[in-house]
């Protein structure tokens, strides 16, 4: 370990002893031959400054070889330019206006820029068509800093699940567009609805720890922001198709029409992914569509976007028990078993829609000013279906019923448990740019859900006199979310100084309990201050230092609400987030290393506690951090040869913890910890990626990840907890062309190439027996050697 760790930090040495040259110029108008401050400039894309107020740019210490030199300003064409580079050079660009406005407002007001004080990956269009063989979208990310994913069916397709910095999607902002996608009430994102969402986006921005102001939930480990289908200036066809082990079988299709007439495009995308998965009965039967029409003015673009997903799979959530697991069977899947024979009811299913519509407008007002905003609807409808035991009629309010002279209070049974609900809103951002040394952006959003909560009893195996789809209780909820930013840059010689501050109000009724315990609509007012703030100092064009404290305030979850009565509901939960980092970039070698010390207060955990209808609930615990050093390079060893690395060495801890065990005699026992770590967050993350190309097009990519040991509560207690493991993979792609298509892709992804045992996640519900603490530990084992192999044909 010792020597990883060294190597590692020899990496992150920004020096090459290669000859280095300089790139400058000016960047002007074509017509009115004046200087455009504020201009975007790339070289592939690893290094980027923007002109200054004079129009100038600079790139010093380039290593020679061949690059693209890529010019970008809003309301002008974009300029793309080969160099080949080999001592120092002049270049002055001169930029024609454009006919059409782009999109980079929208993008620009949810994301972080390249100087921003704070930690962030970028994944861009090739980034994420290399990566998309089919699998869940979380595993687009699993290569980004901090991060572990995790598949329920073991075989990635189905429900997928991720973590950064051990915070898991409820504590993850996740926007497309700039518009929400996290469930208003549980706060969690499942992009099982939207399957193979990859191949309708762009480019994805990662941001982790509180980050910059955005829509949506507040970001207490991470935000993702998504923006899909961006404008394709000619016409376009693409089947991609994938087909691997366990049944797994995607197809998808997308088409464009280009710019047509100067002004409007369209695109669209069909796809259905189906998977047996790797657990016994966690079969996934995924479909889903994207269509999205643009209109591009001079100074405007609007854009609709309608898309669908719909999901059915097996219940798999609950895992495979530790006992079974242990006597060698890592697929065994009990739930839905109807006896003791080991017959299983078919339909244990999660059947899901979800409908999504985005209008989204770019307004270019003057030089100086840019406006962008959304209006949105999004409508979800769903159940699960179980099949129950000797369930007792008194929980669906059936009174038993006496037949022949016995009375039925028990019956085998069928139930279904909906969900229907509706989520609608709107989005702005307005953003002043006077010159290139200060931004400005003032943004905000209000947005309505609505969801109904009721479940039916489809079937039962007594007489009970209850009509086909019986409902026996329902659950009405709405919640109202308004936030108002301000977001500030500033440039003082080489200092950026950064200002962000958002203002957050909620309204959120509920059925819960009132002070007698009784059922009742319940409702609950929040309101939000979250001041950031951070400076950077670029010490040349190369690299950057910054640092940034940023206070983020997290409301609880519908559980928590609904199992709690007004005298003991919970607290939100409140973080402080300092980081400190420094960047290097260009375009053979880049590297960046990031302290990050987050401070909780009221972290809301399970402790074992009960609710009065003995569901386990969560509580606030005072105080609890994390605090890490997260760090990655990427370096061109030659030509054909690239690595990228990176590692996370983090503590995580919980203090004065107390966890409360149910005993034989149906009473709690209390035990208190005082020092504990952090459930589901390992100590130590790292990934890797070598890179070869043997010829032009082909590559071959050699992709490993560390993953340290995880446990499952809070009380660091090693016989609940994941094991460490370290898992590899293997990327082939090769790209062609033949007559009438453009582009032939063919891929081959082969997942844990050495068949390591391991489980990514799992879940504990101790107690206490004869005096004695027993675990309930359910994993989540992943398929061994497994193949994904792809074809896809561009027209």
């Amino acid at each position: 370990m010792k020597n990883l760790f060294a190597a590692l930090f020899a990496l992150l040495l920004p020096v090459l002893a290669t000859a280095q040259f300089s790139i400058s110029g000016k960047i002007t108008d074509l017509q009115t031959g004046a200087t455009l401050p504020g201009a975007t400039i790339s070289i592939n894309p690893a290094l980027t400054t923007v002109s200054d107020a004079q129009g100038v740019y600079k790139f010093g210490n380039v290593p020679n070889g061949n690059y693209v030199l890529k010019v970008s300003y809003i309301g002008y064409q974009t300029v793309e330019k080969q160099i080949a580079l080999s001592a120092n050079l002049t270049l002055n660009i001169t930029l024609t206006t454009s006919s059409q406005m782009t999109e980079e407002v929208t993008v620009s007001a949810t994301r972080a820029s390249n100087n921003s004080p704070t930690a962030f990956t970028n994944l861009n269009k090739k980034d994420i068509e290399k990566n998309n063989s089919g699998r869940g979208f979380e595993y687009l990310l699993e290569q980004t800093p901090s991060t572990v994913v995790t598949s329920n069916a073991g075989a990635g397709v189905g429900y997928t699940s991720i973590r950064i910095r051990g915070s898991d999607a409820t504590r993850t902002n996740v926007t497309l567009n700039g518009i929400p996608l996290n469930d208003a009430e549980d706060q969690g994102v499942y992009f099982v609805d939207l399957p193979d969402l990859a191949s309708s986006v762009d480019n994805i921005q990662v941001q982790r720890g509180v980050g910059t102001s955005t829509n949506g939930a507040g970001a207490f480990g991470a935000s993702i922001n998504i923006q899909t289908t961006t404008r394709h200036d000619t016409a376009y066809a693409e089947l991609n198709n994938s087909a691997g082990s366990y049944g797994t079988i995607r197809n998808a299709v997308n088409v464009g029409t280009g710019l047509l007439g100067g002004h409007f495009s369209f695109d669209g995308r069909l796809s259905r992914m189906n998977s047996d998965g790797y657990i016994d009965r966690a079969f996934s039967h995924l479909k889903s569509y994207f269509l999205s029409g643009a209109y591009y003015g001079k100074n405007s673009v609007v854009r609709l976007n309608v898309f669908s997903g719909y999901e059915q799979t097996y219940q798999a959530w609950d895992g495979v028990a530790e006992d079974i697991l242990k006597a060698g069977d890592r697929r065994y899947n009990e739930l839905g078993a109807i006896n003791s024979s080991n017959s299983f009811y078919k339909n244990q299913t999660d059947n899901y829609t979800q409908n999504y519509y985005q209008l989204l407008y770019d307004q270019q007002l003057g030089s100086k000013f840019s406006f962008s905003g959304a209006l949105h609807y999004t409508k979800g409808s769903g159940y699960y279906e179980e099949y129950k035991n000797a369930d007792s009629l008194k929980n669906y309010g059936i009174t038993p019923v006496t037949i022949g002279g016995t009375t039925i209070e028990t019956t085998d049974l069928v139930r279904r448990l909906w969900l229907n609900n509706d989520f609608y809103g709107l989005t702005y951002n307005l953003n002043y740019k006077p010159d290139d040394k200060l931004k400005m952006t003032l943004g905000g959003a209000y947005n309505e859900y609505k969801g109904a909560h009721y479940n039916n009893l489809e079937w039962t195996q007594e007489s009970t006199n209850v009509p086909p789809d019986y409902e026996y209780e329902r659950d009405n909820a709405k919640k109202t979310d308004f936030n108002i930013f301000g977001r500030a840059e500033y440039h003082v010689g080489k200092v950026l100084f950064y200002g962000d501050l958002q203002y957050r109000h909620i309204y959120y009724s509920f059925l819960g309990f009132d002070a007698t315990l009784n059922s009742a609509q319940q409702s609950v007012q929040l309101n939000f201050f979250n001041p950031k703030a951070g400076i950077t100092y670029e010490i040349d064009q190369h690299s950057n230092v910054y640092a940034s404290i940023a206070v983020g305030n997290h409301e609880p979850n519908r559980s928590d609400y609904t199992g709690s009565s007004p005298q003991d509901r919970p607290k939100p939960e409140n973080l402080k987030d300092l980081e400190i980092g420094y960047r290097y970039s260009e375009p053979t070698f880049s590297a960046s290393i990031n302290g990050f010390y987050m401070l909780y207060k009221n972290q809301l955990v399970l402790t074992g506690k009960l609710d009065t209808v003995g569901e386990a609930i969560r509580t606030n615990i005072k105080d609890s951090y994390r605090a890490g050093i997260e760090a990655s390079a990427r370096i061109k060893i030659a030509e054909p040869l690239s690595w990228s690395v990176n590692a996370t060495i983090s503590t995580n801890k919980v203090k004065n913890f107390p966890q409360y065990l149910q005993n034989d005699a149906g009473t709690i026992d209390l035990i208190q910890y005082k020092k504990t770590d952090i459930a589901y967050s390992p100590d130590f993350v790292g990934s890797s990626v070598i890179s070869y190309r043997p010829v032009k097009n082909a590559e071959i990519a050699f992709i490993s990840k560390y993953v340290s040991r995880q446990y499952l509560d809070n009380t660091s207690t090693l016989s609940r907890s994941l094991d460490a493991y370290f898992v590899n993979d293997v990327r082939l792609n090769y790209n062609f062309s033949i007559k009438g298509i453009k582009n032939v892709g063919v891929g081959l992804l082969i997942n844990n190439i050495f068949s390591k045992k391991y489980e990514s996640d799992g879940a504990t519900y101790p107690d206490i027996e004869g005096g004695k603490v027993v675990n309930y530990n359910y994993f989540f084992p992943q398929a061994p050697i497994n193949l994904l192999a792809s074809l896809n044909l561009k027209f």
